[in-house]
């Protein structure tokens, strides 16, 4: 089995984006509702198409599975077949960790009925590795369900009471 191990933060302000060596647009579906055992989802993502699997767990580790499949097939998936929508561009900036080993920040800036919203998500080897925290993160937000893709796809940010954020660390 596959298992994801990732952390999820708030972005506050923009300088990040002078770190950010690539982007990439991506149009993603869900096939389940919000109460079963996974999340299933179709994903555009630049000229590629992937199905992924995940446990519907919040935290840290989860199992994921992922695979290919032909974009006109998630072309007809996402127009037919998906429950809610995420629209947005990820950015990509590439670290050395602590260890010595490469990481990657994904930063998803939001678009459509999550327009606003801006996250950040780092996966890790294992549970306990060790990051460093740029100034543009704020608030952890793994252990809050609202925030993932599959809730924001059934429950927008901009339906939020207030687009209420997390507050930043220390506020």
């Amino acid at each position: 089995m596959a298992i994801e191990i990732e952390r999820k933060f708030l972005v506050v302000g923009d300088d990040w984006r002078v770190q950010a060596t690539r982007r990439v647009p991506m149009r993603q579906g869900y096939l389940t509702e919000d109460n079963g055992k996974s999340s299933i989802r179709v994903r555009l993502q630049g000229i590629e198409a992937r199905l992924n699997i995940k446990a519907a767990v919040v935290g840290r580790a989860r199992a994921e599975y992922d695979y290919p499949v032909p974009v006109h097939d998630a072309h007809e998936i996402l127009d037919t077949l998906c429950v809610g929508l995420v629209d947005k561009v990820r950015h990509y900036i590439d670290v050395v960790s602590p260890d010595g080993g490469a990481l990657t920040w994904e930063i998803d800036e939001f678009a459509g009925a999550n327009v606003g919203l801006v996250v950040a998500e780092i996966e890790l080897r294992h549970n306990d590795q060790r990051f460093e925290t740029p100034a543009w993160l704020g608030a952890e937000v793994t252990e809050d369900r609202r925030y993932y893709n599959h809730s924001l796809a059934l429950h927008p940010w901009r339906d939020w009471p207030e687009n209420e954020v997390a507050p930043a660390p220390g506020n």
